[in-house]
């Protein structure tokens, strides 16, 4: 079975350190994600547990777990996501 190449998505082969896991693109992971995951994190918290007197370790724990998911997640969608910006820039141009 031969790939073909579509201009939306990247290439099926994640293993091309290359493309995904660049020093910039890692740099950007890692403090995009750092970011993104605290403030998520630290407002569905309050949310669900309110000013709890262990509210900072219960919310240590949940942002624990979300930070090396949203690093990784920014990894993988990042290349699909700035070519669906650049595609939907471009119509909008028109």
């Amino acid at each position: 079975m031969q790939y073909v190449e579509h201009p939306y998505f990247p290439s099926p082969n994640l293993l091309n350190v290359e493309i995904m896991i660049n020093i910039p693109n890692l740099i950007f992971a890692v403090i995009m994600g750092g970011l993104m995951s605290l403030s998520i994190t630290l407002a569905t918290t309050l949310v669900r547990v309110g000013a709890a007197h262990d509210f900072f370790w219960v919310w240590l724990e949940v942002w624990s777990i979300a930070y090396p998911v949203a690093i990784i997640c920014i990894l993988i969608y990042r290349p699909f996501v700035s070519k669906a910006t650049t595609v939907l820039v471009n119509k909008l141009k028109r």
